[in-house]
């Protein structure tokens, strides 16, 4: 259903550090810069992409907003969340864990990115 997801960013190097962390945890390579300083991630089902907002203002989350990531375990959801924290994230909502949703159990955890974005990884069990 989506061909990329894209984040404001007011500091790409600082975002790169956080994702190359975080997104490695889940096998993806380190992100590539491009000539106009955007951040790319590319795996075999999309693109997540990190750049400063085109109009010059100040990059802000979306609020309601929430970006889910897909884990293949628990382990992965940990380890996830763990490289965040020591990469300048910051741990939101309960910790990770077992949740009971409408679509069954879900293992969650949650971070905010450096900049603010509201990021899940997800495990449904």
């Amino acid at each position: 259903m989506f061909s990329h997801i894209m984040v404001g960013s007011n500091d790409i190097g600082r975002s790169k550090k956080f994702y190359d962390a975080v997104l490695g945890t889940l096998g993806i390579g380190p992100g590539v810069i491009d000539p106009k300083g955007r951040l790319f991630y590319l795996s075999p089902t999309g693109v997540f992409a990190v750049s400063q907002p085109i109009d010059g203002k100040s990059a802000t989350p979306a609020n309601g907003g929430t970006i889910g990531f897909a884990v293949k375990s628990t382990a992965d959801a940990d380890a996830w969340h763990a490289a965040g924290i020591a990469n300048g994230g910051t741990s939101i909502e309960d910790p990770p864990g077992v949740r009971e949703g409408a679509t069954g159990n879900m293992y969650l955890a949650y971070l905010r990115d450096p900049d603010g974005n509201k990021l899940c990884a997800l495990l449904r069990m």
